[in-house]
């Protein structure tokens, strides 16, 4: 129930679209917030989003309220500064000095609600590089993942938006600290969260190890492993899983499992170094076993035995996936062209329970009417602002 989620009576107001300012949103309203999310009158361009951003929407704008308004019309600033006035988070991803234009930066609102808490999700924090558009995939480039993703001279972009939803989290983060901040102060402040250093702090452990190690880091794939069986086979039926042995009471467990007695005698593959060394020798070994096995027959085999395994999954294999469905992982939303559907929610539990839809993906201007009359708006104050296309409502 919403009236008993961490965030219930905490008010969001939200003028984002793509991915980062939409993920701290969802954060926060997933928790419990009303979140509201402004959009122009022809609705945020993210829904018109195809091809790999089309999951874009649907994923990151369950729980909201949608309210459309012209920003740039006086009567629809007006409102926007009134809806300000009854929230406690504001939170925008606009390019660096858009806000600011509108009269919405922070330097503005702060002086009509001092207690505001105003997150700002940008490409970069202050610095040289703060008024450069970001993407994430150019802070993957040069914040050093994608060197580390790629091989030597490949470099390649993670295969998910990880700075943008991350970003977003640390927008979340930066918020709820502040809230809990509010309550010893009473002031509002703004925080900020940014791409780029999202992707450094992604990158940390291997700028660490760097130092740590006196040599330059070595891409992933081009690395050599850390233990000899840590790989990706090929199964009888054609399809892939990966597989691990990493400790020497694994490499017993899978020598006497799949009958390799030859491997556990050999003295040159006791330790983990020596099979590390070894590794040009064993892998035909193993992959000639694990060969011979279908996918289905491996995994119960590495299930059984309590080896670390994992089939190679496509995204979309992920709707029939019987953990995710079993556990509560997924939860339903109705898609733009009315297909029922279903999403991974947050991963996390609160109290035993996970945090699933309890508004369904908006129609543009859905809840603008309900907006504006909690706002003090009569229904002819209402009909003649959506006359003059000062706002708009969905039917």
């Amino acid at each position: 129930m919403n009236h008993s989620l961490p965030l219930a009576g905490v008010r969001v107001v939200e003028f984002v679209h793509m991915v980062m300012g939409p993920a701290c949103g969802l954060i926060l309203a997933d928790l419990g917030a009303e979140v509201i999310k402004v959009e122009p009158l022809d609705g945020d361009h993210t829904r018109k989003l195809t091809a790999s951003g089309a999951g874009f929407f649907p994923t990151y704008n369950r729980n909201k309220k949608s309210f459309a308004v012209d920003l740039k019309s006086p009567q629809g600033r007006e409102i926007v500064l009134k809806l300000i006035e009854s929230a406690d988070v504001v939170t925008e991803n606009f390019k660096p000095g858009a806000m600011a234009k509108l009269g919405l930066g922070y330097g503005a609102l702060r002086k009509l609600k001092p207690d505001l808490i105003y997150c700002s999700h940008k490409g970069f924090l202050a610095g040289p590089y703060e008024k450069r558009t970001a993407l994430d995939e150019v802070v993957q480039m040069m914040g050093g993942l994608a060197y580390m993703t790629g091989g030597k001279g490949r470099p390649m972009r993670a295969g998910a938006s990880v700075n943008d939803v991350m970003g977003g989290m640390f927008g979340a983060i930066a918020v709820l600290a502040a809230l809990y901040q509010r309550k010893s102060t009473g002031r509002g402040q703004e925080v900020k969260s940014a791409l780029f250093e999202n992707n450094v702090f992604l990158v940390a452990q291997h700028m660490m190890e760097a130092l740590m190690t006196g040599k330059p880091v070595t891409p992933m794939p081009d690395r050599i492993r850390a233990w000899a069986v840590y790989d990706t086979f090929t199964t009888a039926d054609g399809e892939q899983v990966f597989v691990g042995v990493v400790t020497d009471t694994q490499w017993k467990v899978f020598c006497e499992a799949f009958d390799v007695p030859e491997l556990l005698a050999d003295p040159s593959l006791a330790t983990n170094p020596q099979r590390v060394e070894a590794r040009d020798r064993i892998i035909p070994i193993v992959s000639g076993i694990f060969g011979q096995l279908t996918k289905q027959e491996l995994m119960a085999h590495c299930e059984e035995l309590g080896l670390p395994f994992a089939p190679v999954v496509k995204p979309e294999d992920l709707f029939d996936d019987p953990h995710l469905n079993a556990s509560g992982g997924m939860s339903p939303i109705t898609l733009p062209n009315g297909t029922k559907a279903v999403v991974p929610i947050l991963p996390l539990e609160m109290d035993g329970q996970r945090l699933g839809t309890r508004i369904d993906l908006p129609r543009v201007g859905e809840h603008t009417r309900e907006l504006l009359a909690a706002l003090g708006y009569s229904e002819a104050a209402i009909r003649d602002l959506i006359e003059r296309k000062a706002v708009a409502a969905a039917d």
